[in-house]
């Protein structure tokens, strides 16, 4: 399951406007913004955000069940050929129990597994 995608914009203020209409018939509402980001949030719990000045244009974060889920999928990536964004572990920063792994695929994308539980 795809937890949220996130992408980089030339003008956060553009893309809001955009995406303040577009995404509104589908259910997401804003949750969180400021003048380099805004994020939106669908019921089902999916989450979609625009940023400015992240160098990868997009981002990834997959859904885990586990927290062993996550260190399982980093050292699968790593493995793989992955480069290292961030080992497994709490991201207070984002929320008291954001456990979350990064890593840079072959082509430069961020990608991300998270599990929300405790």
């Amino acid at each position: 399951m795809i937890d949220h995608i996130s992408l980089t914009v030339a003008d956060v203020a553009v893309s809001k406007k955009f995406y303040d209409a577009a995404l509104a018939p589908l259910g997401f509402a804003e949750v969180a913004a400021n003048e380099n980001f805004v994020m939106y949030q669908h019921a089902d719990g999916s989450v979609f955000g625009v940023s400015q000045g992240i160098a990868a244009p997009i981002h990834f974060a997959f859904g885990a069940s586990t927290h062993d889920a996550v260190k399982q999928f980093y050292d699968a990536a790593m493995a793989a050929g992955g480069t290292d964004n961030g080992e497994p572990g709490i991201r207070e920063k984002y929320a008291p129990t954001y456990y979350a792994a990064f890593v840079i695929d072959p082509d430069g994308y961020r990608i991300e597994a998270v599990c929300h539980a405790k």
